[in-house]
């Protein structure tokens, strides 16, 4: 593994009113950045861009968007004015060839990415661009796409992933915030466990793991995130979790870095 390697970070992201109430989420992200080299620029996959075929945001300043509703108006209100990168996104596409991934001029950067960026990278001095998933794609194709884009972490770029290891909102306890479901942390676990031990068909397979995994995730947009990150693991290389915990009773919280000594 070259010097230069750059990291790999899933983070679970939670709600959006992490941008404006980080709590210990904030601190922690902020400090994963604080852990490695400035990027050159940050590659994020985010829950939120989930499309029929693939895009990657080619623009140079991409906007912020607000994906959301029936938060504070101050929410709507963030803006993370991170440069895009107009060259990474022909990079991406040459890498993830013959994959037909399509320069997108309309997205920008979707609160799965600005609300964590935001306090890893305040300054919105990191170039930032966006890769979005496939719904129509199983979970290995997605895996096999992600192992392609490698060769970006010894360019001084970020592979980072945003969604939630268990995201299930039609259980979650708004009022219990730190409550958590058996199974949820079991699930969670598991694929900490996993992950440890570079168990990756087990992540990839993640719906073998039964009832635990099927209410874990409902749907597959916020898990499959980690896939991109998880792809990017080398042999001998450390990994952490610089975030842990369910809240809600069914929402992890868990980050995952691959590249770093624990932060």
């Amino acid at each position: 593994m070259s010097n230069t390697c750059m990291p790999a970070v899933f983070f679970g992201h939670g709600s959006p009113m992490v941008a404006l109430q980080p709590g210990r989420y904030g601190p922690a992200w902020r400090g994963v950045a604080e852990a490695m080299p400035k990027p050159r620029a940050v590659l994020m996959v985010s829950a939120h861009w989930y499309t029929r075929g693939i895009g990657v945001t080619a623009m140079a300043r991409p906007r912020t968007i607000h994906d959301f509703g029936g938060f504070p108006r101050a929410l709507s209100e963030v803006q993370y004015p991170a440069p895009g990168d107009p060259a990474l996104a022909q990079r991406v596409r040459e890498l993830l060839a013959p994959a037909d991934v399509q320069a997108d001029q309309q997205w920008g950067l979707d609160h799965g990415a600005w609300s964590v960026l935001m306090h890893a990278w305040p300054q919105a001095d990191v170039p930032v661009v966006q890769l979005s998933m496939d719904a129509g794609m199983p979970a290995a194709m997605h895996y096999r796409l992600a192992r392609q884009l490698a060769p970006l972490r010894d360019e001084g770029v970020l592979i980072a992933g945003s969604g939630n290891i268990v995201h299930n909102l039609r259980m979650i306890r708004f009022d219990q915030p730190d409550y958590a479901y058996d199974w949820a942390t079991r699930f969670d676990m598991r694929i900490a466990e996993a992950l440890l031990s570079g168990d990756h068909d087990t992540l990839i397979n993640y719906l073998q793991l039964g009832r635990d995994a099927q209410l874990s995730v409902p749907t597959a947009e916020h898990y499959l995130p980690l896939l991109y990150v998880a792809a990017q693991q080398r042999d001998g290389e450390p990994l952490s979790f610089p975030v842990e915990g369910v809240e809600m009773g069914s929402l992890s919280m868990r980050a995952v870095a691959l590249g770093l000594q624990a932060v």
